[in-house]
């Protein structure tokens, strides 16, 4: 069996392209139903996030199973996915697709390193398969190993540590400077998107008081009921600005809003209480001579820019201790994947000595004639352990040379020495509880776990 991944991502395509290939969530639903019907493919996943779709799916031939993802893609997206061009789509095979789905986890593969989102993304994919049936022995495992690896990326690393995007960087500044913001009372100017992102991070951190203003009242009133905040007039700015502890203004004006004229009279109503002021627009809004004031902190978007870069790189260094981890956990799972190439083996072959054995068996009792219960259960007890003990050996061998160089060579030559690829009929079949038995055991303590948390 093999793991393959079809995808695209920020990397490979546009936005105009990722948007044609993304899931809503009412087509994931019949696009999970549809893939487990397709030929050839065993198990399957769909991941969709505004900067990557992928589908994940374990298959028996790795170039059949590429084409028939492809096809399904193209199946279910109808015209949106023909003229696509083939250069968009990366394709990973098992050892490649184990890196790739514990990458993506772990925010190696993001647009920003380190960011908190897609392992939630991740997550939900995998419920969402789960609760479809469409994964079994092989994604379980992925995937909960995936989860598993970005929780020990995000605890042995600083990865995600230090802000990285203007926004959360002047809020981590004001952080820094107030201590604690429970107590603080913040003025935001503008409705735009650098205003929603401090708005969100603020309100995370449970400020006292966050007051909303701008141009477009409106706008202020719905981000201030998103963010349990207050609105207020635009002509009432200053008014605030007496008020407030931190000022975190941006805005589409290209003149400045506020002067240092106007900054030394607020100041003075303030009674020199200190005052920082964070200007993210450009042009600016905030008059450059109003941090020559005495108690008047201000930064622009330049000075936190120095530190989002400085930021990024410190991210960058911890990636490297999280390649490591991948890299390490990349291989575990592959050993554990190789082992499971022995288990149809290992199937065939206790099937072929239970047939042979009730065959044998049956012909002593039939030359025996009737024989008391108790004896028919000890003659059977004795075969039974007879072939248990002549099997233990070699088949604990093939087990441990399953993650070998010379793994494959080994099944090949046990299915030429017992002749299992003969094409015959036989009387005995393992009952399927006894084939789960030796996937079963075939697994690490830790898959056994996981298994029973997933049922």
């Amino acid at each position: 069996m093999n793991i393959i991944i079809v995808g695209l991502n920020h990397k490979t395509a546009p936005v105009e392209v990722r948007e044609q290939l993304a899931f809503s969530n009412e087509l994931l639903g019949r696009a999970l139903y549809e893939m487990g019907s397709c030929k050839g493919i065993d198990e399957g996943l769909i991941l969709s996030t505004c900067n990557r779709v992928e589908v994940c799916a374990v298959v028996r031939d790795t170039q059949e199973g590429y084409s028939t993802l492809q096809q399904f893609l193209e199946h279910i997206h109808g015209e949106r996915y023909r003229g696509l061009l083939a250069s968009y789509f990366y394709f990973y095979e098992t050892h490649e697709a184990i890196r790739h789905v514990f990458r993506v986890a772990s925010s190696l593969d993001s647009m920003v390193v380190g960011e908190p989102q897609i392992l939630g993304q991740v997550k939900e994919a995998f419920e969402t398969a789960m609760a479809h049936k469409t994964t079994g022995i092989v994604l379980n495992k992925l995937f909960h190993k995936a989860l598993s690896v970005a929780k020990r990326v995000r605890s042995e690393t600083r990865i995600a540590e230090n802000p990285v995007s203007v926004s959360t960087t002047a809020v981590d500044l004001a952080s820094r400077i107030f201590g604690q913001l429970e107590q603080t009372s913040v003025l935001l100017i503008g409705s735009g998107e650098m205003a929603e992102s401090a708005a969100r991070h603020l309100h995370g951190l449970c400020v006292k008081r966050i007051r909303m203003t701008g141009r477009n009242y409106e706008r202020a009133c719905e981000l201030a009921k998103t963010f349990q905040g207050k609105a207020v007039p635009f002509e009432n700015l200053f008014q605030e600005f007496v008020e407030a502890d931190i000022v975190i203004c941006s805005t589409g004006a290209t003149q400045y809003l506020i002067s240092a004229v106007q900054m030394r009279e607020i100041i003075q109503a303030r009674k020199n209480c200190p005052i920082f002021l964070i200007d993210l627009s450009v042009p600016r809004n905030i008059e450059p001579r109003v941090n020559e004031i005495d108690n008047i902190f201000l930064y622009n978007i330049d000075d936190l820019q120095q530190v989002v870069e400085a930021n990024m790189k410190q991210r960058q260094k911890e990636a490297v201790k999280a390649e490591a981890i991948v890299a390490e956990e990349v291989q575990a799972l592959f050993k554990w994947l190789k082992s499971l190439d022995v288990v149809p083996t290992i199937v065939a072959i206790r099937a072929m000595a239970e047939e042979i054995r009730q065959a044998e068996t049956q012909r002593i009792l039939n030359k025996l004639g009737e024989l008391p219960s108790d004896a028919r259960e000890t003659l059977e007890g004795l075969t039974q352990a007879i072939i248990n003990k002549i099997l233990h050996a070699p088949l604990m061998v093939l087990k441990q040379e399953a993650n070998s160089s010379n793994g494959s060579l080994y099944v090949e030559t046990i299915r030429k020495l017992f002749n299992l690829d003969r094409d015959i009929p036989t009387r005995y079949r393992p009952p399927k509880d006894k084939a789960d038995e030796a996937v079963r055991n075939s697994k690490d303590p830790e898959e056994n776990e996981e298994s029973g948390a997933s049922r």
